[in-house]
């Protein structure tokens, strides 16, 4: 092998950043256990790092002893476990990144206004539980631009959409232009719902595959936006693999293999990208190039729940 080529910007973003340093800022003030409601992020790594340190995550309210604290993890909860948490006097840390508390907040809005919203994004995520929690009366979810045409909405005249923030840009558009084609005046968000973290790992991916035999992406299955990076490489035409590290790697996947393009996705550490390079150079040589297509400086401070925390009895 020739060129591994490491693309900049990848790995954490900042509100991924701003949810680990909240569990580490409860554990520092608390000590262990300290309960997680849901993975705190979507990496494998990060979950069990947390684990031996003594976290306990949680997919119920209920598994929580009365009075204890509580993290929600990066990707929002709906008022209803927030009611939960409030019921068994639960010291809540909200550790909902900024942009997830973003489209929170727009489709409050729309509700209040009397609209129906269609939230783009994936049923069973996390991240589209909570939201949808918001309104659940009001809102419809749409996977994919092939559902726009069977779409039974109650009232057209007033209609919005909103989107999961961590989703393929091509694909929410798709589904975007589907929905202005049947619903001409649906009202579109402020601002861009998709977070500049996943948009600038996508363009990375798209401008620096078409260079490269092989792509991959440190993440784990569970993590919306390392499975976007896989789809961006390959809908270039090039070879992609989703790995949680370097041990999964399979040497049927370098055969006339000359250039590797090496990407992380938003929750995985970047030691497992060090570790992966590491191991490409150690079995198959080359040399390393980063390419840094846009710098990112964004800083998410950590919320005043946590901030708290060392002050409270």
């Amino acid at each position: 092998m020739k060129k591994i080529l490491l693309a900049n910007p990848r790995g954490f973003c900042a509100g991924v950043r701003m949810a680990i340093e909240v569990v580490d800022e409860v554990l520092r003030a608390r000590g262990a256990p300290v309960y997680v409601f849901h993975e705190i992020v979507h990496n494998r790594h990060v979950v069990d790092d947390f684990k031996k340190r003594g976290v306990v995550f949680v997919d119920s309210i209920d598994e929580i002893p009365i009075g204890a604290v509580v993290v929600f993890s990066a990707h929002g909860i709906s008022p209803a476990v927030r009611a939960q948490a409030e019921a068994r006097k639960l010291q809540q840390v909200d550790a909902t990144c900024p942009l997830v508390t973003k489209v929170h907040n727009e489709v409050l809005r729309y509700a209040r206004d009397d609209y129906h919203i269609i939230f783009i994004g994936h049923r069973d995520h996390q991240e589209a539980i909570g939201t949808v929690g918001e309104a659940p009366d009001r809102m419809t979810v749409v996977e994919s631009e092939h559902e726009v045409d069977s779409l039974v909405i109650p009232d057209t005249d007033k209609l919005a959409y909103a989107t999961q923030t961590t989703l393929s840009v091509t694909d929410a558009n798709r589904v975007i232009t589907a929905l202005r084609k049947r619903f001409p005046h649906i009202k579109a968000p402020p601002k861009e719902d998709i977070c500049y973290a996943t948009t600038n790992r996508q363009d990375a991916v798209s401008a620096l595959s078409s260079e490269a035999d092989l792509v991959l992406v440190i993440g784990s299955k569970t993590s919306s936006n390392s499975n976007r990076l896989v789809d961006r490489a390959r809908d270039n035409g090039t070879p992609a693999h989703l790995i949680d590290d370097e041990s999964e790697l399979q040497p049927e996947w370098f055969r006339d293999v000359e250039t590797v393009l090496v990407t992380a996705g938003a929750s995985a550490p970047e030691h497992l990208v060090e570790n992966l390079i590491g191991r490409l150079l150690k079995d198959y040589g080359g040399e390393v190039e980063t390419r840094t297509l846009i710098e990112e400086d964004i800083v998410f401070n950590l919320p005043r729940s946590a901030r708290q925390l060392s002050v409270l009895p």
